[in-house]
């Protein structure tokens, strides 16, 4: 089993399923394909990590909503009363955190660890995404063969 996978199995589970912040999270996630949480929005990330995350999606193509956890302590860190939050509902430590329909996917690492290895053009093709990066990629494949067959 890749890494992927075993992270996509071992996070599928929701903590704290009753609470506001669960329903309002759960809420985010239907509204779009792609969900990215993350420090600063896409035009200004506030980290290097989250930056990544943007270029991967840029790079591809994708349009997706972005939730800026730098300006909800809720969504980032939740209270000592309420401590869900949405690095607790992921059951991932980090930011950014990306979702694909609705399922986590990673952070940083595991973007650029699928960007790299041609997974992250897979799972967009299960969720009914074409990633630009596959377009220009068969554009170029028959630009080759045309030129070979003159």
């Amino acid at each position: 089993m890749c890494r992927f996978n075993v992270v996509k199995h071992l996070t599928n589970v929701s903590f704290y399923s009753n609470s506001p912040i669960t329903a309002s999270i759960e809420k985010l996630l239907k509204n779009s394909k792609v969900v990215v949480f993350m420090k600063g929005v896409p035009e200004e990330p506030r980290c290097g990590f989250s930056n990544a995350v943007v270029q991967i999606l840029r790079m591809h193509g994708i349009t997706y909503e972005s939730h800026d956890v730098l300006k909800d302590e809720d969504l980032r860190e939740g209270t000592v009363s309420n401590p869900n939050r949405i690095k607790t509902y992921s059951n991932w430590p980090t930011i950014p955190q990306v979702f694909i329909n609705g399922e986590f996917v990673g952070g940083c690492d595991i973007m650029l660890q699928m960007h790299q290895n041609g997974e992250l053009i897979e799972e967009l093709r299960k969720a009914g995404i074409k990633s630009a990066l596959l377009d220009k990629a068969l554009k170029e494949e028959e630009t080759k063969h045309a030129d070979e067959a003159k």
